[in-house]
C-alpha cells in the first residue's frame, strides 16, 4: 500500500474582527487523501464483506491553537471516529438502477448514521471534514492573534489496507480582538 495523506487544511473564519464579550467561530476543514480513500471503493467493499471484514473505524482528531512559540490550545480538541459499516441487502429502496448492486456501506458521524448511494458519496462523507470551533474572544485578550490548526487521523489494518496514520497542520489566519 501507498501513501495517505491529510490535504491542506482550510481554516474559515466568520469574520475578521470580533469584541471580547463575543464568541469567535472558525470551521477547520481538510479531506483524507490517497492510497486509503483509492482503496475504498466498492470492489473492495465486496472482497472486504466476503471476508467478514465489515467495520472500518477513522480515528481523528482536530486541534486548535494560538500564539507564536508557546502555543495556546483554543477551544475543545476534537477527538472522535467515523465508523464504516459494510452490509449486504436487497432492499429496493437502494437499488442503483445501473448495475446490480448488494453490497452498501453506511457512515457514522457522530453517531448520526448516513447511506449514500454513490461511491464518491461514501467517500466524502468518510473522508471529507468541517469541524467546528467556537470559543470566547476573551480567551484570546484584545489584539491581534494568529490562529492554526493541526489534524490528524489513523485507522487499523483491514482487508483493504495496512495500518496508518497521517497527520497535518495548517496556514495561520488572523483575527482582531478589540
Amino acid at each position: 500500500m501507498g501513501e495517505s495523506k491529510i490535504s491542506s487544511i482550510h481554516l474559515e473564519k466568520s469574520k475578521d474582527e470580533y469584541s471580547t464579550n463575543e464568541n469567535v467561530e472558525i470551521n477547520v476543514k481538510f479531506s483524507i487523501e490517497g492510497d486509503l480513500r483509492d482503496a475504498f471503493n466498492e470492489e473492495n467493499w465486496t472482497k472486504a464483506y466476503d471476508n467478514n471484514d465489515v467495520s472500518f473505524k477513522l480515528k481523528y482528531g482536530v486541534k486548535m491553537t494560538s500564539g507564536g512559540f508557546r502555543k495556546k490550545e483554543l477551544g475543545r480538541t476534537i477527538d472522535t471516529y467515523r465508523k464504516a459499516s459494510i452490509f449486504w441487502t436487497r432492499n429496493p429502496k437502494l437499488v442503483n438502477p445501473m448495475k446490480e448492486r448488494k453490497v452498501w456501506v453506511q457512515v457514522a458521524k457522530n453517531f448520526e448514521p448516513f447511506i449514500r448511494l454513490t461511491e464518491e458519496e461514501v467517500k466524502e462523507e468518510l473522508f471529507d471534514f468541517d469541524e467546528k470551533f467556537v470559543f470566547k474572544a476573551s480567551d484570546l485578550g484584545s489584539g491581534k492573534h494568529k490562529i492554526g490548526a493541526e489534524a490528524f487521523a489513523s485507522w487499523q489494518k483491514h482487508e483493504f489496507t495496512e495500518p496508518g496514520n497521517v497527520k497535518n497542520n495548517s496556514g495561520e489566519i488572523e483575527i482582531t480582538i478589540n
